[in-house]
């Protein structure tokens, strides 16, 4: 509970919206005993005119302002202040109205007669809140320093959906499963979540799941003993140990053979371990994070996935969307990236042209986020021009005004076959992951990829 005389590092801006003038007057005295900055208004339109004037973090609003409804007040303060935190007030409580408030954005429900505790409890929610998106605002800042694809801005429902999921399991030491598909960021939001945490001063440490052997993932995770296998020359301590006190991603926890998803599922329950080829149980104080984009339902009913390891890690899931499904982010993310990379070569930002915009917005990404960093880079490299035209992007892309080959359609065989092996192409994190999902040795692949001028 925040004290009285405590000083939060901004005082939270609060409202009040009753047509009681003593309910006005002592919540204004109560907030203000909390450090807050109060303003009163006895009629929804003096609310409204209040909001247009400043920014408020917070506001009580009574459920009958005398002929008025809250509730259809709601939306309107909502739409006046996006994110603005409003709790309604009432001396007629009902469970149906309380759902109803919420239903319509309300943040909590208070009814009356209430304490200084509970208006105290709805002052410290609301603060940890914005303490929470200033530290999202601060992480932003920092991540577009080192990479644009890294950036949490957002116009996309579904996205800020997802980081305001996220910001809320950050604080929490829940395992987070994020789900979706390669390209769209899920590397990206573990860092946010761990940088978001208590330990984000401690290691957050990566496991890429595919690329490594039974044995050698299993000493990855949790470390080897002397003489455990061969080339094992001496004691070696795993990303667990190392990554003590802070977080262990795992990338594409699907790809986790059997025997090794119950030594996982161990140390999700118990926080222990064994090193490989050794007896002495071991203990680690770390936040599990996994990814996969796969569906894990799926392969739990296939008997490819233990259904107990999936439940210990699905405690919060975020589903992360794909750039299909956030195409107001779409042009925003292109021009970022543009600008990323002449900034990079020091030359001025070429813009996009409509034509380049439209042939943009045509195109499905099937590779998501790290497919539009490609497409940019490779844009600007051929592009010397102040204007990046379609023609600046790969045939894939500047071919929208062509139907793209389809099953069942008037194509041949090498058609298909070209259209299908490149769009794995573009979404695969490398050349070995594309000829695994694609059944093909790396020497077929490379041969392809010559012959299509790739």
């Amino acid at each position: 509970m925040i004290e009285p005389n405590a000083q939060p590092a901004r005082a939270l801006r609060v409202l009040v919206a009753d047509d009681e003038r003593n309910i006005r007057a002592t919540l204004a005295i109560c907030l203000e005993g909390l450090a807050c900055e109060v303003r009163q208004a006895a009629t929804g339109e003096a609310a409204l005119e209040a909001l247009r004037l400043e920014p408020f973090d917070l506001a009580f609003l009574d459920l009958k302002l005398g002929a008025e409804s809250g509730l259809d007040l709601l939306p309107r303060l909502l739409a006046e202040r996006p994110g603005l935190d409003v709790v309604m007030i009432t001396a007629y409580a009902t469970f149906d109205t309380a759902v109803e408030a919420v239903r319509r954005g309300a943040r909590d429900y208070l009814p009356k007669p209430f304490s200084p505790a509970q208006i105290g409890s709805v002052v410290e929610r609301a603060a940890q809140r914005r303490a929470l998106e200033q530290r999202l605002l601060d992480l932003q800042a920092r991540l577009a320093e080192a990479a644009p694809e890294t950036t949490l801005e957002t116009a996309s429902p579904r996205m800020r959906a997802t980081l305001d999921l996220l910001g809320r399991a950050a604080t929490s030491e829940a395992a987070v499963l994020l789900r979706g598909e390669n390209g769209t960021g899920k590397g990206v939001l573990a860092r946010a979540l761990h940088a978001l945490s208590h330990r984000r001063e401690r290691p957050f440490v990566t496991v890429n799941c595919p690329t490594l052997s039974e044995e050698l993932l299993a000493s990855e995770l949790f470390g080897h003993a002397r003489g455990a296998f061969t080339g094992a020359v001496k004691d070696q301590p795993g990303r667990v140990e190392g990554a003590e006190g802070g977080t262990v991603f795992l990338d594409e926890i699907s790809e986790i053979p059997p025997s090794l998803q119950a030594k996982l599922l161990r140390f999700l329950q118990e926080k222990r371990f064994e090193r490989v080829g050794e007896n002495r149980t071991r203990t680690a104080d770390v936040r599990i994070v996994a990814a996969t984009n796969r569906d894990l339902d799926a392969e739990v009913k296939a008997g490819r996935f233990r259904e107990d390891l999936l439940y210990r890690l699905d405690v919060v899931e975020l589903v992360v969307p794909s750039l299909r499904q956030r195409p107001e982010d779409l042009l925003p993310l292109a021009r970022r990236f543009v600008a990323f990379f002449a900034r990079a070569e020091g030359r001025p930002t070429p813009e996009l042209s409509g034509a380049a915009e439209r042939v943009l917005a045509a195109y499905p990404w099937p590779g998501n986020v790290r497919e539009l960093r490609n497409a940019m880079e490779r844009a600007l490299i051929v592009s010397p021009g102040q204007v990046i035209e379609p023609e600046s992007f790969p045939e894939r892309i500047a071919g929208q005004g062509a139907p793209a080959p389809a099953l069942g359609g008037d194509f041949t065989a090498e058609e298909i076959e070209r259209e299908h092996v490149l769009r794995v192409l573009a979404r695969a994190p490398s050349q070995e992951e594309a000829a695994r999902i694609l059944g093909l040795d790396a020497s077929t692949l490379w041969r392809k990829k010559k012959k299509w001028g790739r």
